[in-house]
């Protein structure tokens, strides 16, 4: 049961986010408390570990782009990783991202 309702707070919140809906209209259209909004909004922030997937952007969009790479996290961030970058700087800033 636990789960389900990780699940569904997980897919609540990642739905308001996408929709860029303020979280108080967005609770009082689907009849939810906005203190429960928010208390599982930092629960799961609390508790997830960044995940990463593998991007394979086109040819035409890597040369649009003064960065190489660009990571959205789960929170929204952004990070962008120029061209040449060298790897044990890259490893740094992804440790402390994972913390």
């Amino acid at each position: 049961m636990r789960e389900t309702r990780r699940t569904d707070w997980s897919r609540l919140i990642a739905e308001q986010e996408a929709i860029g809906q303020g979280v108080s209209a967005f609770c009082q259209e689907r009849g939810i408390k906005k203190n429960s909004f928010y208390r599982w909004r930092k629960r799961l922030e609390e508790n997830q570990p960044v995940r990463f997937a593998l991007l394979e952007p086109k040819e035409e969009e890597i040369a649009a782009r003064a960065f190489g790479l660009e990571v959205i996290l789960t929170s929204g961030e952004r990070l962008r990783v120029f061209n040449g970058v060298d790897a044990a700087t890259l490893r740094l800033v992804l440790d402390a991202v994972r913390r």
